[in-house]
């Protein structure tokens, strides 16, 4: 067989791969419905845990779960599922963003280090803020 023919039969079979994932449905984002969704996909991994409020990203990707004792439950969305994780204020470094009701959060963990979270409300970024000790020299105290 020719290289030339070689080279297509290769492109084409991975071109195809490639369009098979994408039309199954392997490149769909998550997203959460509310915050029923966030709570009980959370208590999958995390039973013992209750969470007295949920906070929800505006773009429905990550959820911000008030579990009490200066910890926050976080489900966020990683292609078409949903990683959990429970952070203290040390385990994370979080400030405002130069956008609107966004803070940025970086955690400690090498296997998710965090984003940029936009929220509908303001009020919603500043508890989140708040929970997560805006005391911290690198936060403000004022969600913008």
């Amino acid at each position: 067989m020719s290289l030339p023919v070689l080279v297509v039969l290769v492109v084409f079979g991975i071109a195809l791969s490639v369009a098979a994932v994408h039309f199954t449905g392997g490149t769909r984002t998550a997203m959460l419905a509310g915050a029923d969704q966030a709570l009980s996909r959370f208590a999958e991994d995390f039973p013992d845990e209750v969470a007295a409020k949920v906070q929800l990203t505006a773009d429905a990707r990550t959820a911000f779960l008030d579990i009490g004792h200066g910890r926050i439950g976080i489900v966020h969305s990683v292609g078409d599922c949903f990683l959990t994780r429970i952070v203290t204020a040390a385990d994370v470094s979080v400030s405002n963003s130069d956008e609107t009701n966004t803070i940025l959060m970086r955690l400690a963990d090498f296997t998710w280090k965090g984003g940029s979270f936009r929220f509908a409300s303001a009020g919603d970024a500043q508890a989140l803020l708040n929970a997560l000790g805006a005391h911290q020299s690198n936060s403000t105290a004022e969600a913008a």
